[in-house]
């Protein structure tokens, strides 16, 4: 396929208003993974705020990545490596911390699991520790409390255009040192030098030894211009601001309106072909699932063939030493599952429906039967597949009928 990388911003992008990953979203992004895109979840939360969604979305076992803090830190979602790092110098605390007090603002930074602050009464950091499901600490000395190097230094405050003016006199004063900006109209935050979303990626695709015509990158806010800009598809949500949208090379619908499905189905999952799928991949990573425990192996895919093999062993074997049926059945139902995910439109999920077999002989342990299945129906809200289930010399162990049903994401 002609896109290996899917970065997404979190908030406004990837979640909803209700802060909720929707089961059209979240079917859309397992079934890009399925067909080899790894997914990125780029976010200015920290890392901790950003693992519950990686791990929603299953990018532990797809390979996927996390770009936290608006590309402060790129984590391997399967390993837990961290790939990348960049935190501020905390010889600036000092300097940072006198201008909060100066201009009466909160301040508070991240470290594992909690948020540091000397206004744990605020409202902002309050909804912001719950969003990253962080803890809040409460200290009278910031400086003297953050004995280490933060990734980010986030100041808060109701009065805009306060916040504006120390921005502005930041971005000259600081030129060189520390890049400041604002991600919220309360927040004003402090980063290294050079870290945003797009040189990150930049950084990501180095150590994947991909090119930016292989990326796509959605997201609706000012901080993911720079990686819509630097992705071979940017992406605007519906909700972005018309500045963000003009730096885009396409729009798609809100995120309320399940924005970002839409767009993987209208640019990956629509571009599929049965040969191009990767079925080392899917056996590499069902290796923890039911059919990676059964040995299931695929071997072949088209429209309307799908090929797969089972050993006949001490998984998948009756007490005295012969294919047990259930494990048949199973063999067919992740046969017809695959046929059918590859012939259902980009909008829509495969439900197993019925599954009935005839067996005819028995294949002995140390062996390893193959299954063939073929469609021979294919409706609008439904698939039928015949099953056929062989030894190793070609002998017909089972004959399987096996119905999917086929529902439109909601």
């Amino acid at each position: 396929m002609k896109y290996k990388l899917l970065v997404l911003d979190v908030d406004g992008t990837l979640l909803n208003d209700n802060k909720e990953i929707t089961p059209r979203t979240q079917a859309a992004l397992l079934k890009a993974q399925q067909m080899g895109v790894h997914v990125v979840l780029a976010s200015g939360r920290p890392t901790n705020g950003v693992m519950p969604l990686a791990k929603a979305l299953e990018l532990n076992h797809y390979g996927g990545f996390i770009l936290s803090y608006n590309g402060g830190q790129i984590i391997n979602a399967q390993t837990g490596e961290l790939l990348f790092e960049k935190r501020v110098n905390p010889e600036m605390l000092p300097y940072i911390d006198k201008k909060a007090q100066k201009n009466n603002f909160a301040i508070f930074t991240y470290h594992k699991d909690y948020i540091i602050t000397n206004r744990p009464d605020n409202e902002h950091i309050i909804q912001e520790a719950a969003l990253s499901n962080m803890e809040i600490r409460g200290v009278d000395d910031f400086v003297e409390a953050v004995d280490f190097s933060p990734c980010k230094c986030v100041l808060v405050s109701d009065d805009e255009e306060a916040l504006v003016g120390l921005e502005n006199h930041w971005k000259k004063r600081l030129d060189g040192v520390l890049d400041v900006f604002r991600s919220e109209p309360y927040f004003l935050e402090v980063v290294p030098r050079f870290i945003d979303k797009g040189n990150t990626l930049g950084v990501l695709l180095s150590k994947l030894a991909l090119s930016p015509e292989e990326v796509i990158a959605i997201g609706d806010g000012v901080c993911d211009v720079t990686m819509l800009q630097g992705a071979g598809l940017g992406i605007a949500m519906g909700n972005a601001q018309d500045s963000v949208k003009a730096c885009a090379d396409v729009t798609t619908l809100t995120n309320n309106e399940d924005g970002v499905a839409m767009a993987i189905e209208k640019a990956i999952l629509s571009a599929i072909r049965p040969t191009e799928i990767p079925l080392d991949q899917l056996n590499q990573r069902a290796r923890h699932a039911l059919m990676g425990n059964l040995g299931i192996q695929y071997t072949y895919a088209s429209e309307d063939r799908i090929e797969a093999t089972m050993p006949v062993d001490e998984r998948t074997r009756q007490p005295f030493g012969i294919l047990h049926g259930g494990a048949t059945l199973a063999l067919a139902e992740t046969v017809a599952g695959l046929g059918s995910m590859i012939l259902a439109n980009p909008d829509e999920i495969v439900v197993g429906m019925q599954v009935s077999g005839n067996h005819m002989s028995s294949a002995h342990e140390g062996d390893t039967v193959r299954a063939v299945g073929t469609i021979i129906h294919k409706g609008r809200s439904s698939h039928v597949w015949n099953v056929d289930v062989f030894t190793s010399t070609d002998k017909l162990v089972s004959s399987i009928r096996v119905v999917n049903s086929i529902l439109k994401k909601k």
